[in-house]
């Protein structure tokens, strides 16, 4: 079975997990930019309140057994601090349940397709 991990981080932190990925064997990811805001409803400074906060998705398909090691890769590359902090970011699991390669329109064996 084949996963799919969605982490959203800080955007200083991206290359610091794109480079712990590469080093670990999982170079395949896709980087996008997003906004959005946690449990902690943005930040405020002064009277002013951002909640629309700055940060960087990553996506990448694995199998399941790299699942727990991934994430670990992840949260160690990502996280500010020897504990963390509010605004770390998150991370998504989810099942892939079919792949198809685009160029030539075929369904993938999950397993092979990472």
């Amino acid at each position: 079975m084949m996963i799919m991990i969605r982490a959203i981080v800080r955007p200083e932190k991206a290359d610091n997990v794109l480079a712990a990925l590469m080093d670990a064997g999982f170079p395949a990811v896709t980087k996008y930019s997003v906004t959005g805001r946690g449990k902690q409803r943005g930040i405020k400074i002064g009277e002013v309140t951002y909640d629309e906060i700055p940060k960087t998705m990553l996506l990448s398909v694995v199998k399941a057994e790299d699942k727990d090691f991934v994430i670990n890769t992840i949260t160690d590359a990502a996280r500010t601090g020897i504990k963390g902090a509010f605004g770390d970011g998150k991370i998504f699991v989810t099942e892939v349940e079919d792949v198809y390669t685009i160029s030539s329109g075929v369904k993938e064996d999950a397993e092979v397709a990472a």
